[in-house]
């Protein structure tokens, strides 16, 4: 089942404001991202942080953007973290980003990730406006959750998936860029 929302209703919920509260450098974890205070709120400078990248970052840098609400999202987690656990040691730099409502930072999320048992960096985007986001991200992209994209070392998209991934298909790519042929 896939899920398409026009991106309004897609990003409704974090119409709060913006605010900056923190982000964290690219290769740092969230050693067990379940503690809600690993969890930073990014805005739409943040989300552009993220994705522009520190050039002395070669890792390959995965983006999931989800949400607790989206059961394609939540069906495809468990899929992910074990991707994050099978390749952060060889070089996978992960960052989940919940499109959850800012409220949900301290309860659902965190919630969420314990369940899951997921370790990888998880940020919470919240945006007034979402066009600006989603067309920094990808200007094909029409919002529709959950979104995977994968970037070489040099911060090019090798691969993107709307819809939940196949995780074969993400593994080869990963896999290509690790080995530096992507």
């Amino acid at each position: 089942m896939k899920m398409r929302l026009r991106p309004s209703v897609l990003f409704a919920s974090l119409a709060i404001g913006l605010s900056l509260i923190g982000f964290a450098a690219p290769g740092q974890t969230n050693g067990g991202a379940a503690n809600s205070s690993d969890i930073r709120e990014i805005n739409l400078d943040g989300l552009k942080q993220l994705i522009q990248r520190d050039p002395k970052d070669t890792r390959p840098l995965l983006i999931n953007f989800w949400a607790t609400w989206c059961d394609p999202c939540r069906e495809e987690f468990p899929d992910l973290v074990k991707v994050d656990a099978d390749y952060r040691s060889k070089g996978l730099n992960f960052v989940a980003i919940s499109l959850d409502d800012i409220s949900d930072i301290r309860s659902l999320v965190p919630k969420f990730l314990k369940e899951m048992k997921a370790e990888m960096k998880v940020v919470l985007l919240n945006v007034n406006d979402p066009e600006p986001a989603i067309k920094v991200v990808d200007p094909t992209w029409d919002g529709q959750l959950p979104a995977t994209f994968l970037y070489d070392k040099e911060g090019k998209v090798i691969f993107k998936h709307f819809g939940k991934i196949d995780p074969a298909e993400l593994r080869a790519s990963i896999d290509k860029t690790i080995a530096g042929k992507q």
